[in-house]
């Protein structure tokens, strides 16, 4: 039986994908480097840990890692701007994560972001309060697409990979949540994340 909802962030709770991808290449800029391109964004460094997508960057242009806490730096702050722009509370979800909280489900926030930006994002959303914890990228050894981020919830739940359900988007995220043992429902779009599609979820795997 499932007793746990684990749910990756971006582009699962909070439909930031552009905003990651537009920081990325304003801070690129900023810094004298050519922007990627948003293909390339999406099949190569979506899901990934800014540091992650710096050194794969850095392979094929190794001057990268000279600016490399510029680039993080400005990122960062990028990314904050833009989500306090736009970022607000979504009905949809907040409906969502409540009636699944009164269920008894335990839940938690798995982001390879760092915890700065999770909290933020969370709180900005107005859900923070419904989630039992929240890790970040800063919280395990290993980032997505290693599944450490999600073992580490599942121990924390004190529960087996079997009776929680993670939710991931990106081909990071869902290497990991497969790697983790657990139930995995892959997301294609944020208003898949809904209390109805979760729950027939949820009923689906309890009869099998």
């Amino acid at each position: 039986m499932i007793k746990a909802v684990l749910f990756d962030m971006d582009g699962v709770l909070v439909d930031a994908k552009p905003w990651h991808y537009e920081s990325l290449n304003m801070a690129l800029e900023k810094c004298g480097f050519s922007p990627i391109s948003l293909d390339e964004h999406l099949s190569v460094y979506d899901g990934l840990p800014t540091k992650k997508k710096i050194e794969k960057l850095a392979l094929k242009d190794p001057k990268i890692m000279a600016s490399y806490k510029d680039i993080e730096s400005l990122k960062q702050q990028f990314t904050i701007e833009v989500a306090r722009k736009n970022l607000k509370p979504q009905m949809y979800l907040t409906e969502t994560v409540l009636k699944l909280k009164q269920e008894g489900y335990k839940m938690a926030v798995c982001s390879n972001s760092i915890a700065n930006t999770v909290n933020l994002f969370m709180e900005l959303a107005g859900i923070k309060q419904y989630f039992d914890f929240l890790l970040s990228n800063q919280d395990v050894k290993n980032p997505k697409p290693h599944p450490e981020i999600y073992s580490t919830a599942i121990a924390r739940f004190n529960l087996s990979p079997k009776q929680c359900l993670i939710l991931e988007d990106n081909i990071h995220g869902l290497e990991a949540a497969h790697g983790s043992g657990a139930n995995v429902m892959q997301i294609s779009d944020v208003l898949e994340v809904n209390y109805e599609n979760i729950v027939k979820t949820i009923s689906k795997i309890n009869k099998e």
